[in-house]
C-alpha cells in the first residue's frame, strides 16, 4: 500500500509537469515535440522500477517498418508504456480522451488517433486519413482490439472496428500479449515482472474471420488455459 501511494504521489506530480512542459513544447518541431512527451513513458518507468519494484520484459522482436499492433489491454501499465514499447507510436483513441484539457491537444500532434464510434463514413474517412499519414512517417500504428481494459483471463470478442480498420490499413498486425493486469492492478500494486510476448505476425488481405481468430488467440497467449 504505501508501494502504491507513494507511486501515485510521484509519477502523476511529475506527469502533471510533463504535460506543461509538453505544451510548451507545442511551439517547436514535431521532434522536439515527440521527444519532450516521451518523457512521460520514461518517467512511468523510473517509477515502476524504484517505487514498485515492477520490471518489464519483452519476448520476441518488433518487425521493421510501418506495422499495425493489436495490443492486450489489461491495465493502464501498456497504454502509458507504448512510447518505450514502440518508436513514436500511432495509437487509436477513444474520442473522450482528446476532450481532457491540454492533454488532448498534445496527444493530437504526439500522434493519437481519434476514434468517434458514433459519427459514421465521415468520421472513419478522417481517422483512416491521420492513420495513413502516420504510416507513411515509418511509425507503427496501435489498437486495443477489445476497445477498453479487461480482466486478466478474459478473453473477449475483438470489437467490429478492429476487422475495418486492417483492411483498410493493408498492415501486417504484431500481435502482443501482456499481462500486466496480475501485478499492475487498478489501486494495489505489486511487484514483479511485467512481460509483452510478439506471438504472431498476421499478414495483410486475409478474410476477416481468419485475421480476427489469429489476432484474439495471440493477444490472449497469457490467458489460455
Amino acid at each position: 500500500m504505501i508501494r502504491s501511494l507513494l507511486f501515485y504521489l510521484l509519477f502523476y506530480s511529475g506527469t502533471v509537469l510533463i504535460v506543461i512542459v509538453s505544451a510548451v513544447a507545442l511551439l517547436g518541431n514535431d521532434e522536439q515535440f515527440r521527444s519532450t512527451v516521451d518523457l512521460w513513458a520514461r518517467w512511468h518507468r523510473v517509477c515502476m522500477r524504484h517505487i514498485l519494484r515492477q520490471t518489464v520484459r519483452l519476448e520476441g522482436e518488433m518487425p521493421a517498418g510501418p506495422v499495425f499492433v493489436a495490443i492486450k489491454h489489461e491495465s493502464y501499465f501498456e497504454a502509458i508504456d507504448l512510447a518505450r514499447l514502440l518508436h513514436r507510436p500511432g495509437v487509436f483513441a477513444k474520442a473522450e480522451l482528446m476532450r481532457i484539457p491540454l492533454w488532448g491537444r498534445v496527444g493530437r500532434r504526439y500522434g493519437l488517433v481519434e476514434v468517434k464510434r458514433e459519427q459514421g463514413a465521415k468520421a472513419l474517412r478522417h481517422m483512416m486519413a491521420a492513420a495513413k499519414k502516420i504510416s507513411a512517417e515509418g511509425r507503427p500504428l496501435v489498437i486495443f482490439p477489445e476497445g477498453t481494459r479487461i480482466a486478466h483471463g478474459d478473453t473477449p470478442e475483438l470489437q467490429a472496428g478492429f476487422a475495418g480498420i486492417y483492411k483498410l490499413l493493408g498492415l501486417p498486425v504484431v500481435a502482443i500479449a501482456v499481462d500486466s493486469g496480475q501485478l499492475y492492478k487498478p489501486w494495489l500494486k505489486r511487484p514483479g515482472i511485467i512481460t509483452y510476448r510478439i506471438v504472431d505476425v498476421v499478414p495483410p488481405g486475409l478474410p476477416r474471420d481468419e485475421a480476427e481468430a489469429r489476432v484474439r488467440l495471440a493477444i490472449n497467449a497469457f490467458n489460455r488455459p
